[in-house]
């Protein structure tokens, strides 16, 4: 039997879908459910974010529960409002206020991949590890700092803002990169996700193709394939050999749709160590123990566990 006084709700504000869960304490699902997200309208966002909570309520028999949303960018803490969402027309917005006025003071807010980063460190791939980054690779780019079970943010409310720093140790034909959306050149994201694995096998080889397409055609034996999947693994090994000599994690979990790449877990850790400045060079690179799920676990668990 669930405790339903222990009841939170975890919520994945995406670009295109809004995901969420209610989970019991001891991280057994109760409910779930999946709608569309709004496409550019900030009060339809509201409205969808409201009804959801009620429905799993319903469904659970809970009212009152508490609330976690896991959400593209953040919440700034000076002004409260929403900073660097690519979800654009969340920005600038008092997403948190707005929120809590309908709902009452129990919603907490995260960023998606500090979301995603706080499920596999509670009960997922990395619940044995103190030190976590959780990356995300999807059609963006981003990551999450666990500590001890603990985000680990700061008074910009920007931790792990992974995507949005340049590519290290660029090559001259890489110089100064594409443009990302948020308008530098260069940016991680601009180089790793997944439309970017795209773009890229794309400008090399004339072929309009998606991740998961390329991957197809490399394991066919393509060998133009092969050769944008080898490109994209070393870009995304440098960039993370950079994180890893700031953080010094335990483990990465990778997680996204680009998570799905088996090859990633054989080559990353090879391509990783030459650019990691210390004796031991190797980091354990791991695929999330909840998939798809684990961003909306994560928000859940912005409440700890208890009554």
């Amino acid at each position: 039997m669930s405790d339903l006084a222990g009841v939170r709700i975890g919520i994945d504000l995406g670009g295109t879908k809004i995901a969420a869960i209610a989970i019991d304490r001891d991280g057994r699902t109760l409910a779930e459910l999946r709608r569309a997200s709004p496409q550019g309208d900030y009060e339809a966002t509201l409205v969808a974010l409201v009804r959801t909570v009620e429905q799993l309520e319903a469904e659970t028999g809970c009212g009152g529960a508490r609330v976690g949303i896991g959400m593209p960018g953040s919440i700034a803490p000076r002004s409260g409002r929403v900073q660097n969402a690519n979800s654009t027309w969340l920005n600038g917005r008092p997403l948190a206020a707005d929120l809590e006025r309908r709902l009452g003071p129990r919603v907490r807010f995260a960023n998606d991949a500090n979301c995603f980063a706080l499920s596999e460190a509670t009960d997922g791939a990395a619940a044995d590890d103190t030190r976590v980054l959780g990356v995300i690779l999807g059609t963006g780019c981003g990551s999450g700092i666990i500590v001890a079970r603990q985000i680990m943010d700061g008074p910009r409310g920007i931790g792990g803002e992974w995507g949005h720093n340049p590519l290290p140790w660029p090559s001259a034909e890489e110089w100064p990169g594409p443009r990302c959306w948020c308008g530098r050149l260069g940016c991680m994201e601009a180089w790793v996700s997944g439309p970017a694995l795209a773009a890229d096998h794309a400008l090399c080889t004339g072929a309009v193709l998606d991740a998961a397409q390329i991957a197809q055609r490399a394991d066919a034996g393509d060998a133009a394939a092969r050769a944008s999947l080898d490109r994209h693994a070393d870009r995304l090994a440098r960039g993370l050999a950079a994180v890893v000599n700031v953080v010094d994690p335990d483990v990465i979990v990778l997680g996204g749709g680009l998570s799905k790449l088996a090859h990633l877990y054989d080559q990353l850790p090879h391509l990783m160590a030459p650019h990691i400045f210390g004796e031991d060079a190797h980091v354990r690179v791991v695929p999330p123990r909840w998939g798809d799920a684990s961003g909306v676990r994560g928000a859940a668990w912005l409440w700890p566990s208890g009554p």
